[in-house]
């Protein structure tokens, strides 16, 4: 199979990623993977809900996995005879946004899983000096990182990005004593020394 990251919103996708999909006999991906990519698909796209059968489906097919596979994605599933092809990440997306550079970064994730390690990452992370992209949970965001934070004596901006690349994007920066709130349950958080 041949997985695909078709970036974190619209517009994001890389050459690669477009002739693959183009070329494509068969892709396969979620409802929202697979809009993010439609102008560029040329066959049946199969809308999927659980992906525990990727091995099942033809060598040739095409997984369409949104934002970067390798992070936090479908290139998980990926066997060593697999193809996997890059995304536009939300990490790449929201350090350009906020400027932050990539050599200093812990990137963190407790999308979809228990937050319990996630956290334990964070305080990691953070007592090297680290700043810190987290892809977070519904019951580990904003609020809880600024209580981390304020427990670690630790100044820093709270940042969250939300629906990147979609007309209705929203950005904000906020504060230890005064975290940003998301609108969006699509979003990442960043924490900035």
């Amino acid at each position: 199979m041949i997985i695909v990251g078709v970036g974190v919103g619209p517009k994001m996708l890389t050459q690669e990623a477009i002739e693959v999909i183009s070329a494509a006999s068969a892709v396969y991906g979620s409802e929202r993977a697979i809009e993010l990519a439609r102008d560029h698909i040329k066959c049946e796209a199969h809308p999927i809900k659980s992906f525990k059968n990727l091995h099942l489906l033809p060598a040739d097919a095409v997984i369409l996995s949104t934002g970067d596979p390798m992070f936090s994605g479908l290139g998980k599933f990926a066997g060593e005879s697999d193809r996997v092809v890059t995304g536009v990440s939300s990490i790449q997306a929201s350090c350009a946004r906020f400027h932050v550079e990539m050599s200093n970064l812990a990137m963190i994730t407790a999308h979809g899983r228990d937050p319990a390690p996630a956290k334990e990452a964070l305080i990691r992370e953070l007592s090297l000096g680290k700043n810190i992209f987290l892809l977070p949970a519904d019951n580990f965001g904003p609020e809880e990182v600024a209580g981390i934070l304020n427990e670690m004596s630790i100044d820093a901006k709270i940042c969250i990005y939300e629906d990147i690349g979609y007309p209705h994007e929203r950005s904000v920066v906020g504060t230890v004593s005064e975290p940003p709130v998301n609108e969006s349950d699509v979003y990442c958080l960043m924490v900035v020394r």
